[in-house]
């Protein structure tokens, strides 16, 4: 390891070097040299910008995070050395719910609204077994102070990692830039008509008491019953059976559908039948989705069992009978339309209940009316949950706004799966995703959330002279004003002494989903609202790299809001990692409990070894995390550091030194090959192939090459007597150096740099990317890179004829025979020298022989 300070001082080449402690070395020197700053003096047309994901602030970074941000280091410095000024912000998404439930586990305090802020409130020094409700500006704060230590760690990991962020561009998702650049954005939208506020059912989880939007479900199979009831006809005759997996919203029934051509019920259309227990008469419907092969073929309409019975309601214009309140339980209040008092004593018996627990008494109320025909029967059905969330989701009816996203447009949604076969996708295959969710959306995206530490809506309501809100005329401030909290600013046209007042105003009480401001990290990064010459230089952004998981969420949400805003795609390419898997082949994650965390992992083997990990999963594809791989990169940047000494402990080529040998000119044209070869998968944004070319070459370079030329490159002072033959290895060696540093400084940043400073001016990361023509200059005319081939197999030959033979591989033989196809014999005799020296053979004779594919090697021992 070298303990130099800058740049410009050059240490010895150490005759013992190590990858320990390069990472201590180099992170720091990077640091004080700005070698990562963007040059923002320069025009558009030279400058690469990446999108870089925002990791969420909640506790600690994982090995999968590794894995992803390590695959974007590697495209931000090959387009730094291709010349690019390299515009790699970094953000912190630090809003939203698991920055709360986060905050609420190390502080042990939850948020309640309706208290005061307490200027001097200080949190717990231990939380207790009871969380202590503080006031909304006091949670904000507490939200705000352990994100900014999280935020210092995460820094400090991707530092450690090597990864190449200018850290003068930082930003949150919840600072003030972010939020007057998510509602300047949001009230663009409303003005335009493309942010709406609509009352209506919507998917909510009852622990968080907050709506959630389709992109963030998922369904999860889980233990259920089947139930079959028996629905009356008032006026007598067979009833009717009616199979359910929840039977707790039987009072919320509003209708009985069947498919219009099943002809058991084709009669029934039109009539009506009374539910058991509740004594409620409904209408009999027909509708397409109802299934004649599912249970007896005539299911009940709830408001709002499922997705399916929204559907029937909105198609089917349905009253709306709701039973289970935004807390999951039933509502205390027996409803209106049951009227019998059987009914309404049953009723009185489910109030204030748990959903679980209704459902258990209304199966009891069922079997003492005669009214349970059969269940309950286990079964086994997908049923949907909020992603981070640990209950079922309800659906309940809710005030809500929504933002235009081709769910309910045709021509937008085809509009927007334009945009996604404009945009460039590594790899192609992802771009299947993204049209299957986008022609799958069944309602717009749902922004708001009710939730607390987040962007607030920035609209505020008239209130008339019953103190009632008027949804439908909103009050919104001028950008100027931005950002604004309805909650405590009094909006334009009034003062403060009118919050909540008759003829006065009320702030809207919700926050933005989460989405609705990392859907606009290219702005924030970018500058939209605050720095248009910055936003000149790096919108539309060329890269957004992300997890093939949130296609759906974040890539999506952001082509959204570029295409309403500046009817554009947001960035040019878009390259998707796969999830890390455990040895059992599941994602890791934190809420499975089998992440690793990878700070041990960094310091044991070496960030070089880490990233080498993470560069060999291959674009789009899932990977397992293995040990042995890093165990294979920390060996390739060991072996890296020792080759490079022996290469400059040879010391320099005099002046008058060419390339002039045959096997040095022929490596080197190989060589010019495979950086053709990683030149342009890395243009494609294959990384993996880069590296398997480059670390390919680099083996055989040490393994083959290096053996085969040491003699020569010796030269004289050695006892060898040619110089010139010397000297053509040593240019050959250090070209060929400088080459391979340069191929691998993207994915191994730290050992390349360490090697460069000992021989070369600068850092290796602002060094030019190699082009082939260097190497094929250096080689000559049409250079046969065949022969270094040739050379290799020979010499793989003798080495295994010595193996054969079990002798050492330093022992002398007095002479050996090459015999090999005609067409070979060429390259045979160019090489045939430096295999001769390299073996420790005394003579050699060269025969043809065509039944031979390939030279070989017979020794005579």
């Amino acid at each position: 390891m070298s303990d130099h300070d800058t740049f410009d001082q050059r240490p010895a080449v150490p005759a013992k070097p190590t990858v320990d402690g390069l990472e201590d070395v180099w992170v720091r020197r990077w640091a004080d040299g700005d070698v990562y700053r963007f040059d923002r003096t320069r025009p558009r047309a030279e400058i690469y910008s990446i999108d870089t994901p925002p990791p969420t602030v909640s506790g600690s970074l994982h090995v999968g995070h590794v894995f992803s941000y390590t695959h974007t280091d590697v495209l931000a410095r090959f387009q730094r050395m291709r010349g690019k000024a390299v515009f790699y912000p970094m953000g912190w998404d630090d809003n939203g719910l698991p920055t709360e439930r986060r905050v609420q586990n190390h502080f042990g305090v939850r948020c309640d609204p309706s208290l005061p802020y307490d200027p001097a409130f200080v949190p717990p020094e231990k939380p207790g077994k009871e969380q202590l409700p503080v006031s909304r500006g006091n949670f904000i704060e507490l939200c705000e102070r352990l994100t900014v230590e999280d935020e210092k760690a995460f820094e400090e990991l991707w530092r450690l990692l090597g990864l190449s962020v200018d850290w003068s561009h930082t930003y949150q998702t919840i600072d003030a830039r972010a939020r007057r650049t998510s509602q300047r954005a949001f009230l663009r939208n409303l003005a335009r008509g493309e942010a709406y506020v609509s009352e209506a059912p919507t998917l909510w989880d009852v622990t968080f008491r907050t709506a959630v939007a389709q992109a963030e479900l998922e369904d999860r199979e889980r233990p259920g019953a089947m139930h079959e009831l028996t629905f009356a006809r008032p006026g007598g005759g067979e009833p009717v059976t009616i199979a359910t997996t929840r039977p707790e919203l039987l009072p919320a029934c509003v209708a009985v559908v069947v498919h219009p051509d099943d002809e058991r019920y084709r009669a029934l259309v039109g009539d009506e039948l009374r539910t058991p227990v509740f004594g409620v008469d409904v209408p009999v419907v027909a509708h397409r989705l109802a299934d004649p092969e599912k249970g007896s073929g005539a299911a009940m309409i709830c408001t709002f069992g499922d997705t399916t019975d929204v559907t029937w309601w909105r198609e089917l214009a349905l009253p709306t009978r709701p039973v289970v309140g935004r807390d999951g339980r039933i509502v205390w209040d027996v409803p209106p339309w049951v009227t019998s008092q059987t009914g309404r004593t049953a009723f009185e018996a489910l109030a204030g209940a748990t959903v679980h627990t209704a459902r258990e008494r209304v199966v009891e109320l069922l079997g003492d009316a005669g009214a349970l025909l059969s269940g309950p029967r286990p079964i086994t059905h997908p049923v949907k949950f909020y992603e981070k969330g640990d209950r079922p989701l309800e659906i309940v009816t809710t005030r809500q706004w929504y933002l235009r996203n081709g769910g309910r447009d045709a021509d937008l949604r085809a509009a927007l799966i334009d945009r996604g076969r404009e945009l460039s996708w590594h790899p192609d295959s992802m771009r299947v995703r993204y049209e299957n969710w986008v022609g799958g959306l069944n309602g717009d995206w749902l922004v708001s959330r009710q939730r607390f530490f987040g962007v607030p809506i920035p609209v505020w309501y008239p209130l008339d002279t019953n103190s009632e809100p008027r949804y439908d005329a909103p009050i919104v401030p001028d950008e100027a004003m931005l950002p604004v909290d309805p909650s405590s600013d009094t909006p334009p046209g009034y003062d403060a002494a009118q919050r909540g007042r008759p003829g006065g105003f009320v702030g809207d009480p919700d926050v933005m989903d989460t989405w609705a401001t990392s859907s606009l990290t290219p702005q924030i990064a970018g500058g939209w609202d605050d720095d248009p010459d910055l936003w000149s230089r790096v919108f539309p952004m060329d890269l957004r790299p992300q997890a093939h998981e949130i296609i759906r969420t974040w890539l999506f949400s952001t082509v959204v809001r570029a295409h309403l805003e500046d009817g554009v795609l947001p960035w040019r390419h878009t390259a998707i990692s796969g999830w890390i898997l455990d040895p059992d082949r599941k994602k890791m994650s934190k809420s499975k409990g089998n992440v690793v965390t990878p700070v041990e992992l960094l310091r044991q083997y070496g960030s070089d070894a880490v990233r080498y990990w993470a560069a060999s999963g291959r674009p789009g594809a899932d990977t397992a995390f293995d040990v042995g791989q890093m165990k294979v990169g920390r060996r390739l940047a060991t072996k890296i550091l020792n080759v490079s000494t022996f290469v400059l402990g040879l010391g320099e080529p005099g002046a008058s030194a060419r390339v002039g040998r045959p096997l040095d000119r022929a490596m080197l044209a190989s060589l010019a090959d495979m950086v053709r070869t990683a030149t342009d998968a890395l243009e494609g944004y294959d990384y993996t192939r880069a590296l398997e070319a480059a670390e390919r070459f680099f083996w055989d370079f040490c393994d083959d090459y290096v053996e085969l030329v040491k003699s020569r490159a010796y030269g004289p002072d050695t006892g060898a007597a040619d110089d010139e033959g010397a000297g053509s290895a040593r240019v050959a060696l250090r070209l060929a150096l400088t080459v391979q540093l340069r191929l691998f400084a993207p994915f191994l940043p730290f050992a390349t740099e360490e090697v460069w400073s000992w021989w070369q001016d600068g850092s290796v990361h602002l060094a030019a990317w190699p082009e082939p023509g260097e190497l094929t200059l250096e080689a000559g005319v049409e250079p046969d890179p065949g022969a270094f081939a040739t050379a290799s197999a020979l010499i793989g030959s003798v080495r295994r004829a010595k193996s054969e033979a079990q002798l050492s591989m330093r022992s002398e033989v007095e002479r050996a025979s090459v015999r090999g196809p005609s067409a070979d014999l060429d390259a045979i005799r160019q090489v045939v020298a430096d295999v001769q020296a390299a073996g420790r053979i005394g003579e050699i004779g060269i025969e043809s022989d065509d039944d031979l594919e390939a030279p070989a090697v017979t020794l005579v021992i």
